[in-house]
């Protein structure tokens, strides 16, 4: 574990050991080219990340490459996650224009710049994957939170990204079972990870939802952060937990409880929903 300007740099302990592997097997030039591919896709997300105005807490060095972590704050909203998400990939476009540069000018040539290139290529193509916590999966998540309440957002988005995580574990496999050619074991441990990384972080979608409620005073100062209140209809019957869920990631909301003959009889602030849930009352 690393602290590098106020931002933490660990590595996994697959990461290492792939690291520690390649110096049996004499491909650690190839190997620490992809770790310098990838890190500099990450500080792409950090960089564009601070510029716009949310905080990095640390990288992680992972199997498949690296994961910036995000302070998720109002800061972090859909449009910001989208461009940082976009920033990595980016970063490796750079370096491929780099590497073709250089070559024009004659200063790179041979079999490494097409390694460094395909390299650059398949990184950020795969990243553009739609599964979390890669950056496709964060920008199908953003895209939903525009569209659906944050807690179907949760739900919809990890399924995307678990069902992607089945079809590149079954690509894999799709040679040996037509017999033209062996298991492509990195793409089948990678999307084990990503698979189970996903099940584990469905299974804990109830206690991500409860962060999001338990921040909301964060994402909303008393002007709703600019944006416009969007109202909820509710019956004085529905569960509280119903009327949460209908809450979008990046509106403020006012719930209009009606009565059996359809008037309205409170309007009340999110703030009062959220705190009567939290406090364990099951209706309004």
């Amino acid at each position: 574990m690393i602290r590098w300007n106020g931002i933490v740099i660990s590595f996994h302990p697959f990461f290492v050991i792939i690291m520690l592997t390649s110096l049996l097997t004499g491909h650690l030039l190839e190997l620490l080219a992809l770790f310098v591919i990838v890190f500099i896709h990450e500080l792409g997300h950090v960089a564009a990340a601070r510029f716009l105005g949310v905080k990095v807490l640390s990288v992680q060095m992972l199997p498949f490459g690296g994961v910036a972590i995000m302070e998720d704050t109002g800061h972090l909203t859909a449009g910001r996650e989208i461009l940082i998400s976009l920033a990595g990939p980016l970063q490796n476009m750079v370096l491929i224009g780099l590497s073709l540069l250089f070559h024009a000018v004659g200063l790179w040539d041979g079999p490494f710049l097409s390694y460094f290139i395909n390299s650059n290529l398949l990184i950020a193509l795969f990243n553009l994957l739609p599964i979390l916590p890669l950056d496709g999966g964060k920008i199908s998540q953003s895209l939903c939170t525009l569209l659906l309440p944050y807690h179907a957002t949760l739900i919809w988005s990890h399924r995307i990204s678990l069902l992607f995580s089945i079809m590149l574990i079954a690509y894999s496999i799709i040679p040996q079972l037509l017999g033209q050619g062996a298991v492509q074991l990195n793409l089948l441990l990678v999307g084990s990870f990503l698979l189970y990384s996903n099940w584990n972080d469905y299974r804990n979608i109830p206690y991500r939802f409860l962060r999001f409620l338990v921040n909301r005073e964060r994402f909303f100062s008393e002007q709703h952060n600019g944006n416009i209140a969007q109202p909820i209809v509710a019956d004085k019957s529905k569960p509280l937990d119903y009327i949460l869920r209908l809450f979008k990631r990046e509106r403020y909301h006012f719930i209009y409880v009606v009565n059996q003959q359809g008037n309205i009889v409170a309007v009340v602030p999110e703030q009062r929903v959220i705190s009567s849930y939290l406090r364990g009352n099951p209706g309004i």
